[in-house]
């Protein structure tokens, strides 16, 4: 299986302004865990696409996997290093969709309700994956299980949990904590926390 290691584990500036090192995540929810039927999950990729993808658990669990080591960076100011996940690299999942001239960002669609939004650009970066493994085993229901989207280059809150879709836009449509106020890139160096 390949091995990653994000590139910001190498930063000479590895802990982000204002954040300070925990052990381990603290979890939060917007709402109660939601419950998965595993046989009739779907996990999409659609939008400004000329391919819509449409999978199974299985059959994302098929494509070839990766090992990622990277840290996460929490809004609230804790960060927590090398956390082992295990998943699909998301420049593997969008190439096959043929992203449209016009798709400039994206909106993840989770199953609970919860959605956030980023440009394109970082479902191309090494370490952007969809994970259903975090330090070895099946992601925990309270960390996002069956599936994360893992974005190490920005705030945790942008690697959404409970994952079910991911939409590609023309504009930056503000997800569930932009419309409250949270930046709408969320880059951890530059302490983009808030508008």
């Amino acid at each position: 299986m390949k091995k990653i290691i994000s590139s910001d584990i190498n930063r000479q500036d590895r802990l982000p302004p204002g954040q300070r090192w925990i052990e381990k995540p603290i979890v939060y929810d917007i709402k109660k865990v939601p419950e998965v039927d595993l046989p009739s999950f779907r996990f999409r990729i659609f939008g400004f696409v000329e391919s819509e993808l449409i999978m199974s658990f299985d059959e994302i669990k098929k494509l070839e996997p990766i090992e990622l080591i990277a840290d996460f960076h929490c809004v609230t100011t804790w960060s927590v290093k090398n956390i082992l996940w295990e998943g699909v690299q998301t420049k593997e999942l969008i190439k096959t969709c043929r992203p449209k001239e016009n798709a400039k960002y994206v909106i993840v669609h989770c199953r609970e309700g919860y959605t956030t939004n980023f440009p394109l650009s970082y479902l191309f970066e090494e370490d952007s994956i969809i994970a259903w493994k975090m330090n070895s085993m099946a992601i925990p229901r309270s960390n996002g299980y069956p599936l994360r989207i893992v974005i190490p280059k920005l705030y945790a809150w942008k690697s959404a949990k409970y994952v079910e879709s991911i939409e590609l836009v023309e504009q930056d449509i503000p997800g569930f904590w932009e419309e409250r106020g949270y930046h709408m890139r969320g880059n951890p160096w530059l302490e983009e926390r808030y508008q």
